[in-house]
């Protein structure tokens, strides 16, 4: 992510801006804020008088911008950064100082410390004369002073007066008029012991407000110089309070104040959520109110009764007590005596009896003065005394994100905030640490040092068969089924988790289950585990879920937890075992699993669990590859299945997408079913027609027909190898009887699945002839209905893209524009990274047929980069020059660049007349595919510039049954209506 610096000379992270326009260029996009800036207006605001080719030079300088910023970025891969939108451009900044600043100006005093210290000169220093800059130049002075005030305040709160006096003299010397700044002023030189000093601020600020406003000072000023001269006591400086996002919870100890006799409040807890800190922040509220605070803590294994010797002696006071009674009489006499008084007993949970009958004398006793006890305490404190005073209770849980924001950039600017916050839960104290560590170049994802540590000490402090439970625990996950604990400990563990619960480590979350309070943790005593322990605890927790689970993975239903196969899975691949048990558990799990990803690495871990090769594995790691977008690597699986199962024929070439098919003439294999199930096993949809990779194709089609004859009835084997054949021949327009009987087959036997595959393998031979969009609009609706009924994610999703390659040659791109969001959505929903390579040619389709003609360029470019590495080598060569030979004409055609298999059709276009008719002349019919239409457009392009009537004829008859279509039934790109080809050819 870049990081932009507008505070300051305009700086781009470490990019090497280029000269005083181009840099006015990014910061014009950068006040604008992630707003659309139309081309009008940055020429506008660039050039007074501007020249011809203004809007020309500005693109250029943005190209310029998008190369520094987005150095690695891949050649025609679309700017995510500096993006065009209709008329302009936005920079969809995420990082930027100033917006950083903004938002910190609500936190405590080292987060403005570091809201200031972005500041490197005036805002937008280079063009703070531009009219356009101007409104927010003046904003972010604004808001600079505010932060110099606040800062004062927070600094002022904390007891620094001394070192706020200098920065306050510097606001009011260069902003007179500010009142406020005076008011600090004044305030910190009287706790500074200046009071002489404090009043000659208040007369200057009076002398300076009428010189440079006309007016006298405001009620704060003026009663600040009452109180200066009456030396109150409401000027006393309050100690640090350091404390972010707790202002409900210290309102509601504000509530807890009597009005007489006592208070008492009690704040619980984990370790390090900040119960001490907000004690610390609320004895500061009640010290500006005159009240006095003693602290005391409860140690372990203390004196009896040792946190109030502590308070009396903060009191500078002394017990003289021989007995219990008169020692809780004391310690009452001698609080109330220093009242108003704040005592605040931390670690409550540590105290002994003695110091809970203390507090508890304080609930019956009458006191003279005002009393407030808040106590902390890691977990409920068991005194009936205590609950009968019927406390205020402060339960304090992890921050919020903004609050863990404001606290992480404090300390590690940049900072990832929303991984912290979820590693952290909120915690200050891991928000802290998890802070410093990413500051230091550390992992956020790993447990800090400092976390380590103290979460170990205090393990130690506990039994250690009580540890040894947690760490057995830990291999569960933060969330721990009791008897799965059990299993792995080989014996009853409640007792166990009692004394890990009332020490904090764990809570119950319901009958049977607990959870690690916290991730971290978890994660610490995990890493405390030896690999070799994990790996045999891991395995224990998989047989007892095997057990527990009975014959679930085998297919049985109701007899598995939601959750459970994927949980079995996940222990057997921790455990690293081997056996039909883990190939069984990791398959199941590959096989239910919604992340492709996901699926392919199970399926690989199943295959290391077997020896030797198993062909259903294969199969199953080919077809998760597929859809997770690895398509050459699922071939390259589903050959090797193929072979193992004896139906492969020789050796594939090493180039697929140029390989001559292969024609084997072996004998059938053994197993025919074998066979079948392999080729069947691959129902991956497919939507584009020219074939991937040829010489694979051919290898499965010679296995299915040497196969075929062995099925001869309506079986679903029987289907599903027609159907192969059908999808691998395509682009042929031979295979339709194929793709027929597969579907009657479906029909008959009730397959949805196998319907909805056979419907795809019917799509692929809708090409024998043009004009058939709406044949394929009534395919692709069938099987989103027919999908979306049965569940099949996939073929949905194949369904919606039929859909908008059809309605865009019909003209209806409202239709195609539905079809595209929704196979989105699905992708996004089910991780399917291919979807957005057609929706993103798509995307530049329509802006081509909009007219923007730049933007489809650039779109064009972003689609044709998408594709690369994808294996899909039928949409790879020849398509961008393609799409840019529809958006610009014949003369952006260079036979030099990879026209792929389309060539000798735009060859026509470009080579002189003699040539060029004898190159039209001889160019075949071509494949019956989705480029059918194109291929007819670009021959009538080549008839209308050669004035050759026959080849004219030709193309006539071929676009003719599609004379009301667009030609755009590639969903890619469009060469505009067809009706104006025939109208140029008649």
């Amino acid at each position: 992510m870049v990081t932009f610096g507008v505070l300051g000379p305009l700086t781009a992270g470490a990019a090497r801006l280029g000269g005083p326009k181009q840099r006015a260029v990014l910061a014009r996009l950068l006040v604008a804020r992630r707003r659309v800036v139309p081309v009008r207006t940055l020429v506008a605001d660039l050039w007074e008088d501007p020249p011809d080719g203004a809007v020309g030079t500005v693109q250029t300088f943005v190209g310029a911008l998008r190369k520094a910023l987005e150095p690695d970025r891949p050649p025609r891969t679309p700017s995510t950064l500096l993006v065009t939108e209709g008329a302009g451009y936005v920079l969809r900044a995420q990082d930027v100082d100033a917006w950083r600043f903004e938002k910190m100006l609500g936190g405590d005093l080292p987060v403005l410390d570091a809201a200031l210290a972005l500041w490197r000169g005036p805002a937008y220093a280079e063009f703070a004369d531009e009219h356009w800059a101007r409104a927010e130049v003046d904003r972010l002075e604004e808001l600079r002073l505010v932060a110099v005030e606040r800062r004062a305040e927070a600094a002022l709160a904390a007891g620094r007066a001394a070192e706020v006096v200098a920065d306050l003299r510097a606001q009011v010397t260069a902003h007179p008029w500010r009142e406020k700044a005076w008011s600090l002023l004044a305030l910190a030189l009287y706790r500074e012991g200046r009071q002489g000093d404090a009043l000659a601020a208040v007369r200057s600020a009076r002398t300076a407000l009428a010189e440079h406003l006309g007016v006298d000072p405001g009620p704060e000023l003026r009663a600040l110089e009452s109180d200066v001269l009456a030396q109150s006591p409401r000027l006393t400086p309050s100690p640090p309070i350091g404390l972010v996002g707790r202002s409900a919870e210290l309102a509601v100890l504000a509530d807890a104040v009597p009005a007489a006799g006592l208070g008492i409040a009690v704040v619980t807890g984990e370790a390090g959520v900040g119960k001490t800190a907000l004690a610390e922040a609320f004895s500061a509220v009640l010290a500006g109110r005159g009240w006095r605070t003693v602290w005391a803590r409860c140690p372990e294994d203390a004196p009896v009764a040792w946190p109030w010797q502590q308070v009396v002696e903060a009191l500078g006071l002394e017990l003289a007590a021989d007995d219990r009674f008169r020692l809780r009489r004391s310690v009452v006499a001698a609080v109330s005596s220093a009242a108003p008084v704040l005592v605040v007993l931390d670690d409550l949970h540590q105290a002994d009896e003695e110091t809970l009958a203390v507090l508890a004398a304080f609930t019956v006793a009458p006191l003279p003065g005002r009393v407030l006890v808040v106590a902390t305490s890691r977990v409920p404190v068991a005194s009936e005394a205590l609950a009968r005073a019927e406390p205020v209770r402060v339960e304090l849980t992890g921050l919020g994100e903004e609050a863990v924001g404001a606290l992480v950039r404090s300390i590690a600017a940049g900072a990832d905030v929303r991984l912290i916050a979820e590693r952290s839960g909120g915690n200050p104290f891991y928000v802290k640490e998890l802070a410093r560590l990413s500051a230091a170049g550390g992992d956020p994802g790993a447990v800090p040092a400092g976390v380590r540590d103290v979460l170990r000490h205090r393990l130690a402090g506990l039994p250690a068969g009580v540890r040894t439970v947690l760490r057995q625990a830990s291999v569960l996950g933060r969330e721990v089924d009791v008897d799965l604990l059990a299993a792995v400990a080989g014996g009853d563990v409640l007792d166990a988790l009692d004394v890990a619960l009332d020490a904090g480590f764990v809570v119950d979350v319901a009958p049977g289950r607990a959870r690690f309070t916290h991730v971290l943790v978890r994660d610490t005593l995990y890493e405390e585990v030896s690999l070799t322990r994990r790996a045999r605890w891991h395995g224990v927790v998989a047989q007892a879920l095997e057990s527990r689970m009975g014959d679930a993975v085998a297919g049985a239903s109701g007899a598995a937890r939601p959750g459970e196969v994927e949980l079995l899975a996940h222990h057997y691949l921790a455990a690293g075992a081997r056996g039909e048990a883990a190939i069984r558990a990791l398959a199941t799990a590959a096989g239910v699993t919604r992340s492709p990803r996901d699926a392919v690495r199970l399926w690989r871990a199943a295959i290391a669990a077997a020896d030797g090769v198993r062909v259903d594995l294969l199969t199953g790691l080919a077809r998760a590859l597929a859809v997770s977008g690895d398509l050459e690597g699922a071939r390259e699986q589903r050959s090797v299945a193929l072979r193992a199962a004896g139906g492969g024929g020789p050796q594939r070439l090493a180039d697929p997408p140029t390989a001559p098919p292969l024609v084997p003439a072996d004998p059938p294999p053994a197993d025919p079913q074998a066979v079948a199930d392999v080729i069947g096993s691959f129902d991956v949809p497919g939507i584009w027609t020219t074939n991937d990779d040829p010489a694979h194709s051919a290898e499965l089609v010679a296995a299915a027909e040497r196969v075929l004859p062995a099925f001869p009835g309506p079986t679903a084997t029987r289907a599903r190898l027609l159907a192969t054949i059908a999808m691998e021949d395509r682009g042929t327009g031979a295979r339709l009887p194929e793709a027929e009987e597969a579907e009657a087959i479906a029909r008959e036997l009730d397959d949805p699945g196998l319907r909805a595959f056979a419907l795809n393998a019917r799509f692929m031979h809708t090409f024998h002839r043009t004009g058939l969009a709406p044949h394929r609009a009534a395919i692709g609706a069938e099987i989103v209905a027919h999908a979306a009924e049965h569940r099949l994610v996939t073929h949905e999703v194949l369904g919606h893209l039929v859909l908008v390659q059809a309605h865009a040659a019909l003209d209806r791109l409202g239709t195609a524009d539905r079809h595209a969001e929704e196979a989105d959505d699905l992708a996004r929903r089910y991780d399917l990274p291919l979807v957005g390579v057609f929706t993103g040619w798509y995307a530049a389709l329509k802006l081509a047929a909009a007219g923007d003609v730049p933007a489809a360029d650039r779109a064009y470019r972003a689609a044709a980069a998408r594709v690369e590495g994808t294996g899909m080598w039928g949409m790879e060569r020849g398509l961008l020059p393609l799409a840019l030979l529809s958006l610009h004409g014949p003369s952006v055609v260079d036979l030099d660049d990879d026209w792929g298999p389309h060539r000798d059709w735009v060859r026509p276009l470009v080579l002189p007349h003699d040539e060029a008719l004898a190159a039209a002349r001889d160019l075949p019919a071509g494949p019956a595919d989705l480029l059918t239409e194109t291929r007819a457009c670009l021959l009538a392009m080549a008839a209308i510039r050669l004035g050759d009537r026959g080849l004219g004829e030709r193309a006539r008859t071929t676009l003719a049954p599609a004379k009301d279509e667009q030609a755009a039934g590639t969903g890619l790109f469009t060469f505009g209506p067809i009706s104006r080809f025939l109208a140029a050819l008649s």
